[in-house]
């Protein structure tokens, strides 16, 4: 999620599923109602089944934008699968360190002896830490200042199998309730890579490193695969975590959703709102991939980790919406444009709209990574270096392609925010570019994920300030009527209205809220 990444191109803090369980709202199964826990007329939506897609959620009724559809606390909670080490008891960064504090019974690292996770059961739990205890030389001795990141990220994935493993003896209800999810492992197992993966790293080493010879191996499989399923990744002021829900897995995917979600910071529960307006009978959707990816990219991801080929409207769709976000220059004649001829066929050719040339997949993944890899080793500060990188891709990449759309929004974030930079500082010319930026990203965002959706609310808050320091130089300068400066106060006021209503709707104690809340006091002295 942007605002929580290095860079919000990678693959973000949304859940993934298999198209046997969830599915795309463009095809149109024949549905059953499936009976709900609570009376049908209290719920904004109903469970219907198919026999392609499993079971999904639709809209009982008309749904307007910002209706809260699900809030519920998570059933199993754990670290991301990375080579990043977090605090057991909240995922907020630690190191590896000699004096990085530690369990004195594990031997984990620990963000400090007061953490609010410790003993807390979506934390840092007793029984965990007795297991842990037991097995010291096999995992929290290993994590050293001498680990590498890989064998930093395959005891980490430990942990949250080993949680919800837990389970069964301390909390046998909770364990059915994620027991009944889709796992998938009848196709996993065709899947020769990542079983393998799953057999070495997690089977094998809890069964015989770990001494847990009691964990039959099939369920472990299982485990990995209703996680790989179902669970979503979240975080708040610097801590990251991965969860499964109870009923917040049964929405359906799509790369333009209607609905967004967000996660409280202290209880870590999820927060699902619609987005848009919702019509009656209408699939309630998320997207499972970052929504402003190219389709090679999120449709890649989508099946390398979930088991299923998107076919939904925008990835069918070789201009994606009118985004164009996936679009190349043409090398051979340069005035043309690259786009895929057949979107739906991953291994299928790009050609230029104007010449003969065309591009295989494969060439163009490579090129896409490469270029990637750059933007990568650029400091996420370095105004400079962010710069040159639009510069030395603009003959290269269309102006809306999800890579430089990247760079632009790390832009729009940090003009005006770091030493050099700030605002009373800044040249108009970096003023004039960050609103530009700003509403490049905008457009955009208003076609890929509209609505009362969090990404909307920043950028709209990161545009309203330039337009008014703008304005108040074009007015004091002469170069603007009043007339003109007070449309541009109208647009000020309007995006720190739309940016407050969106951004007020997140958890309080999340930077988003707050920055919900410098809009709401922006609105006050100006008087509106």
């Amino acid at each position: 999620m942007p605002g929580r990444k290095k860079h919000h191109h990678r693959n973000g803090g949304h859940r993934t599923t298999t198209t046997n369980n969830n599915h795309q709202k463009d095809q149109k199964p024949r549905p059953a109602k499936e009976a709900s826990p609570l009376p049908e007329q209290a719920l904004p939506y109903r469970i219907e089944k198919s026999e392609i897609y499993g079971r999904y959620l639709v809209a009982s009724r008309q749904l307007e934008p910002g209706e809260l559809l699900i809030t519920e606390e998570p059933l199993a909670i754990g670290p991301c699968v990375s080579g990043d080490p977090v605090c057991l008891g909240c995922y907020r960064p630690v190191t590896l360190a000699s004096d990085q504090y530690r369990c004195p019974a594990c031997a984990w690292p620990l963000c400090g002896p007061s953490c609010s996770g410790l003993n807390h059961r979506h934390g840092h739990t007793a029984d965990e830490c007795q297991l842990y205890g037991e097995r010291k030389a096999a995992a929290g001795e290993l994590l050293t200042d001498r680990a590498g990141p890989a064998e930093v990220r395959d005891l980490y994935e430990l942990v949250m199998i080993v949680r919800i493993l837990l389970l069964r003896q301390h909390d046998p209800e909770q364990f059915q309730l994620i027991a009944r999810m889709e796992s998938h492992t009848e196709e996993r197992r065709k899947n020769a890579v990542l079983w393998q993966h799953y057999e070495e790293k997690v089977v094998q080493r809890l069964r015989q490193d770990w001494q847990l010879e009691d964990l039959p191996a099939e369920q472990v499989h299982e485990v990995c695969g209703i996680l790989d399923v179902n669970c979503f990744e979240i975080g708040q002021n610097g801590s990251k975590a991965r969860t499964l829900y109870p009923s917040a897995f049964l929405l359906a995917h799509d790369c333009r959703p209607n609905t967004a979600h967000t996660d409280d910071p202290r209880s870590y529960a999820i927060l699902l709102r619609t987005s848009r307006r919702v019509r009656e009978r209408e699939a309630l959707t998320l997207s499972y991939a970052y929504t402003l990816q190219g389709t090679l990219k999120r449709r890649s991801f989508m099946h390398e980790g979930k088991l299923f080929w998107c076919r939904c409207e925008r990835c069918a769709d070789p201009r994606e919406l009118g985004s164009d976000c996936s679009a190349l220059v043409c090398s051979a004649c340069r005035e043309g444009t690259v786009r895929a001829l057949e979107p739906l066929e991953q291994a299928g050719d790009w050609a230029c709209d104007r010449c003969p040339h065309r591009m295989g997949s494969e060439d163009l993944e490579r090129l896409l990574d490469r270029i990637n890899n750059d933007l990568e080793s650029i400091d996420v500060h370095d105004i400079p270096g962010l710069e040159k990188f639009l510069l030395r891709y603009r003959n290269v990449l269309r102006p809306n392609h999800y890579l430089l759309l990247s760079a632009k929004y790390s832009l729009c974030q940090i003009y005006g925010r770091i030493e050099g930079y700030l605002l009373p500082e800044m040249s108009p010319e970096d003023i004039t570019r960050k609103e530009s930026y700003c509403r490049e990203f905008l457009e955009i965002v208003d076609i890929l994920d509209p609505g009362l959706t969090r990404l909307r609310g920043l950028i709209m808050y990161e545009l309203h300030a330039p337009v008014m320091v703008l304005a108040q130089m074009g007015m004091q300068r002469g170069q603007i009527s009043r007339q003109e400066f007070q449309r541009r106060l109208k647009e000020v006021v309007k995006l720190l209205q739309t940016s407050r209503d969106i951004l007020c709707l997140e958890p309080e104690g999340s930077t988003e809220h707050a920055m919900g809340m410098a809009a709401a006091d922006a609105l006050i002295k100006m008087g509106c």
